[in-house]
């Protein structure tokens, strides 16, 4: 991909913010700007403009208030991002600005013809239907612990570079709370390191005595464990993660790295992100 963003910019490729304790997001590349948004607009006309000027602006904000989405998805935005194993799993399941694929039309209640799977030569393998039918505007790639044994580096919540352990919710089944009183989170730190350890010890006896990466990794703890991979989105798809996700209702340990994509990400399309997400200045 190869882009140049509205103006000057303080990002560049490569550069990366630092999250939690060993996280981070880092920026890959882009394709697009925000004139590329209305561009793509400007397609129905036969027409394209070469600066982006206060019309462009004003056309951003009138497709994204009336519900005029498919611009945004002619930008990409690829990032790399280093994060437990618990917040990639909330990251992967955003699939906005891409097709409706069989399985993800039964995840929102579409119905669909019978012979719709058939059609798109569906063989069932993952978001992208196995062929590559699915979801056309994500793209997410994994470092794979079956072909490299990567140092493990686990989260600990309760160190000094992390947050702290937090209560339950008053109110609600999910989410959570203030934080516990410091015995409680001293504890809980003790009993994670404890688990880690001891899960580690597993772990290097499982290879050293000549058993499969693929098998041994099952005595790591899973959830705090980091992994890293690669996401390539549209900005669409990006401003949807970033509504939900810097929403104060989300898990604290997401906010951050929501918060560093923004920082990432907005030099790139200002315009775009601004009428995309509500409220962001």
């Amino acid at each position: 991909m190869a882009g140049l963003p509205s103006g000057d910019t303080p990002v560049a490729r490569g550069q990366r913010v630092s999250v939690l304790d060993i996280g981070y997001v880092r920026l890959v590349d882009w394709m697009g700007d925000d004139l590329s948004v209305t561009n793509a607009a400007r397609a129905s006309y036969m027409k394209e403009a070469t600066a982006f000027r206060a019309a462009d602006e004003r056309l951003i904000t009138f497709l994204a208030s009336h519900g005029h989405h498919s611009p945004f998805r002619h930008a990409t935005v690829s990032l790399e991002i280093k994060a437990p194993i618990m917040i990639a799993r909330q990251w992967f399941k955003y699939r906005v600005g891409a097709a409706h694929t069989p399985d993800s039309a039964e995840f929102l209640g579409i119905e669909l013809p019978a012979d719709f799977a058939e059609a798109l030569g569906w063989r069932g393998q993952g978001d992208d239907g196995g062929d590559g039918s699915g979801d056309l505007l994500h793209a997410r790639n994994e470092a794979s612990r079956r072909y490299v044994t990567l140092p493990p580096e686990f989260y600990i919540p309760g160190l000094p570079t992390t947050p702290t352990w937090r209560s339950r919710p008053e109110s609600s089944k999910q989410g959570s709370g203030g934080p516990v009183d410091d015995a409680t989170a001293s504890e809980a730190t003790t009993r994670l390191q404890a688990l880690i350890l001891q899960g580690l010890a597993h772990y290097d006896w499982a290879l050293a005595s000549g058993i499969c990466a693929e098998q041994a990794r099952l005595f790591l703890p899973a959830y705090g464990l980091h992994t890293v991979w690669r996401w390539t989105a549209s900005v669409q798809a990006i401003a949807h993660f970033l509504t939900q996700r810097l929403n104060e209702d989300a898990q604290g340990e997401i906010q951050v790295y929501a918060h560093a994509v923004h920082t990432l990400v907005t030099p790139l399309f200002p315009n775009a992100l601004k009428a995309l997400i509500p409220g962001d200045a």
